[in-house]
Order: structure tokens, then C-alpha cells, then sequence
């Protein structure tokens, strides 16, 4: 028997650990889950590929400068004896010597000297690719942080939602309770503690649609951010009260002109494309390389030769290209124009960009104000409405009204200030400062 409860004891202490375990919390300002979103991020792990790649092809690029040496080696064997017919004056070849094995060994070296500029200008517009792709990464670190600043504001908003419906849901239902003892006692009609009963449940599906709500934004939030499914993140909701000071538009225009990185990595883009027409034009010029070789070949009986050592400098250069049409330069004059048209297109989208976060970031602080004013008219005027019910001044009806604005009224104001604080950082997001904050 004493081994049994030690038994449920440990299997007890087992599973309450593990729902310890499957329970973890975890407190997270903004800025910290930022971080973590962009330390775990899959897409920057893809982003990093990309550069490996480009840096891959930057030493490919690299490698075209550099000697090539070239060695071959064989041997084969005649099972059968060859006729061998020499032609040399003085020198008879009837009934020549017998060979059945021959050995041959050569090697080559190549070294350009110049190739029209193709290699210089193929190894810069590699550089240019990398480049690239790293400002690529931190264009896609910036689009990051706005996504989990999203994603923890959804998150701070439901739990307030909860919050507040939790409040008035203890409230509405000591109200009940009060309600039913007045019932009793003859004091209120049943009809009107009914509609107490049916706000309370009212309130109670609101609570759980908040709830629901709730557990798909912490799912969220732990997969952008790296962490376990059943971890449960507490929110800091200081951000919402940071004293963003909003500057003219200029401002930020200038901002997003110095700092987006997609237009920079555009930039770069265009620099490689520019070489790559540079590279393009350089197939109509000739390649000159410094050549040089050592042959040895073996064929006993009959001949032998060694230290056979050449040098020299060899010119290629394709005659067809006197009427073909150099299609690689068309290709890379049409990349350039379509990276040039990007590039304006993209000037113009981060001008609408700016321009609309900047109205939106200003209309949501407004909001605010105006939120706060409704909770301050719909908290007296449930007050007022309470103090008419409690002197038969009121229907039952009014009073729950009442409530419900109340309700929505104080949920609105700060859904209205968790709004405006990530307003600001889309802003921001759109001058590319978003990470510098």
C-alpha cells in the first residue's frame, strides 16, 4: 500500500511538472521580443543563404583571374603489333621495332593578361550583387520588427480586452445577485432581472471570443519569435505610453531617402547591371593569355621524349561576332532600363508610403483624445443612469444600455492608444529606422 501512494505521489509530482512546463510564461517588452523575432526569423535564415550564394559567385568571379593549370597523363597498351611505316630519308622502317605499351604526360598553364575588361568588371558587379544582398536582409529585419510589433500589439489588445470584460463581468454578476434577491422580494419584475441575466451572458461570450482571440495571437507571437507553442507571453504595455514627439513630413521623407535599405540594394543593383553591360560590350574585344606547357611521352623501342617545354602567348578572338548581334549586351541594356523604371516606381511608392503613415500615425494620436472623451461621457452617464435606476428614474433597459457603452467606450480607448503607438512604427518602418529605434 505504502509503495502504491509513493507511486501516486511521483506520478502526481510528474504531471504537475509538466503543466508547470506546458504553462511556461514569459515576459517580454516590445523591444525584446523585436530582437528575438529577428534573431529566430526563417526568412532571414533564407536571407542568409542568399548571401552565401552571392558571395559564392563573387569568388567564382575572382577565380576567372587566376592561372589555370591543366595536367593529362595516359597509358595504353597494344595487344596487337602495330604496323609502323617510318617516312625519314636514310631511315627504313620495314620490320620496325615492336611496341606494345605507349606513355604520354602533358601539362598546361594559361595566365590572362587581358580579356577586354570581362573578368575586372564580372568580379565589381559580384561585389555590387553581395552588397545587395545584405542591405536585402536589412530591408527584410526592418519589415520583421514591424511584423511582431503587429502581431505583440494584437496580443496586448486582446489581453486588455480580457481585462476589462473579466471587471464588468464580476460586476454583472453580483448585480444578478442583487437583482434576484430584489426579485424575491418583490421589489423588480422578473422581465427586468432577466435582462440583467441576458447582458451577463452577453458579456460572457464577448469574454470568450477575447480569450480566443488571445490564444491565436500568443500562438502567433511564439512562432514569430522562436519559442515553444505553449509558451504564455506577458505583455509590457508601456510601449503604448511612449512619448513619440511626430515631426513635419519632411522629415521623414529625408529619412526614407537615406535609410530605406530596398532602395539601396536597388542602387546596387543598377551598378551591377551597369558593369554587366560594360562586360557585355568586352565580347567583341579579343583575349590574350600567357600560355606555357611541358609534354613527355614514352614508347619503349621506339621513341622517348622529355623536357619538351613550350611557352608562349596565345590571342582568341570569336569571328562571328563580326555578324552576330551581341545579344548579351541587348539583354543587360533591357536590365538596366527595367532596374532604372524599379527604381522610380519604388521612389514614388515610398513618397505614398510616408505620406500615408504620416496622416494615419497623426489620425490615430486624434483618436485618442476622442476615445478618451467618449469614456468620459459614457462613465457618468452610466453613473447618472445608475443613480435614476436606484430612484425608479430609469428602465432596466437604459441601465444595461448604459453599461454596454460603458464597456465599449473604455476597451476603445485603449485599443485607440495601442493603435497609435504602432502607427508610429509602421511610420518609422516606411523611412527604414524602424530597427534603429
Amino acid at each position: 500500500m505504502k509503495k502504491i501512494n509513493n507511486s501516486v505521489l511521483a506520478l502526481a509530482l510528474f504531471v504537475g511538472i509538466a503543466n508547470a512546463n506546458a504553462q511556461e510564461k514569459k515576459t517580454l517588452t516590445l523591444d525584446d521580443a523585436v530582437q528575438l523575432g529577428i534573431q529566430n526569423s526563417k526568412n532571414l535564415k533564407i536571407d542568409a543563404a542568399k548571401i552565401e550564394e552571392a558571395t559564392a559567385n563573387l569568388l567564382e568571379a575572382k577565380n576567372r583571374q587566376l592561372p589555370e593549370l591543366k595536367i593529362s597523363g595516359s597509358y595504353m597498351y597494344l595487344p596487337l603489333k602495330p604496323n609502323i611505316d617510318i617516312k625519314l630519308p636514310g631511315v627504313s622502317g620495314a620490320g620496325g621495332p615492336e611496341v606494345h605499351q605507349v606513355a604520354y604526360g602533358s601539362a598546361n598553364v594559361s595566365v590572362p593578361i587581358y580579356s577586354g575588361g570581362r573578368i575586372k568588371y564580372g568580379i565589381e558587379s559580384a561585389k555590387y550583387l553581395v552588397e545587395a544582398s545584405k542591405l536585402t536582409t536589412e530591408n527584410d529585419k526592418v519589415a520583421i520588427a514591424y511584423n511582431v510589433a503587429q502581431a505583440y500589439n494584437n496580443l496586448f489588445k486582446a489581453n486588455q480586452s480580457i481585462k476589462v470584460l473579466e471587471e464588468n463581468l464580476t460586476a454583472s454578476q453580483k448585480r444578478d445577485e442583487t437583482f434576484l434577491k430584489l426579485e424575491n422580494n418583490g421589489v423588480i419584475a422578473r422581465n427586468d432581472r432577466l435582462k440583467a441575466s441576458l447582458q451577463t451572458s452577453n458579456i460572457e461570450l464577448q469574454l470568450l471570443e477575447a480569450k480566443n482571440n488571445y490564444n491565436i495571437a500568443n500562438i502567433n507571437m511564439d512562432l514569430l519569435l522562436g519559442l515553444p507553442e505553449t509558451t504564455e507571453i506577458e505583455v509590457d504595455q508601456n510601449y503604448i505610453d511612449e512619448g513619440n514627439e511626430v515631426k513635419p513630413l519632411d522629415f521623414y521623407l529625408n529619412e526614407a531617402r537615406e535609410n530605406r535599405k530596398d532602395l539601396q540594394a536597388l542602387d546596387k543593383q543598377r551598378q551591377a547591371a551597369a558593369l554587366g553591360t560594360k562586360s557585355a560590350k568586352a565580347e567583341n574585344l579579343p583575349s590574350i593569355a600567357f600560355t606555357g606547357g611541358y609534354v613527355a611521352a614514352d614508347i619503349p623501342k621506339f621513341l622517348t621524349i622529355y623536357n619538351a617545354v613550350n611557352v608562349g602567348v596565345g590571342i582568341s578572338y570569336n569571328l562571328s561576332n563580326l555578324w552576330k548581334e551581341n545579344s548579351s549586351l541587348k539583354q543587360s541594356q533591357a536590365r538596366e532600363m527595367q532596374l532604372a523604371a524599379t527604381n522610380e516606381l519604388l521612389n514614388d511608392n515610398i513618397k505614398l508610403d510616408v505620406n500615408r503613415e504620416y496622416q494615419n500615425t497623426d489620425y490615430s494620436k486624434k483618436r485618442i483624445a476622442v476615445f478618451e472623451k467618449s469614456a468620459e461621457q459614457a462613465n457618468e452617464n452610466y453613473r447618472i443612469t445608475k443613480n435614476k435606476y436606484d430612484n425608479g428614474l430609469a428602465t432596466m433597459t437604459e441601465l444595461l444600455d448604459a453599461d454596454a457603452a460603458q464597456i465599449s467606450a473604455n476597451v476603445g480607448v485603449i485599443n485607440a492608444k495601442a493603435d497609435a503607438a504602432l502607427a508610429y512604427r509602421k511610420l518609422l518602418q516606411t523611412t527604414g529606422t524602424l530597427t534603429n529605434k
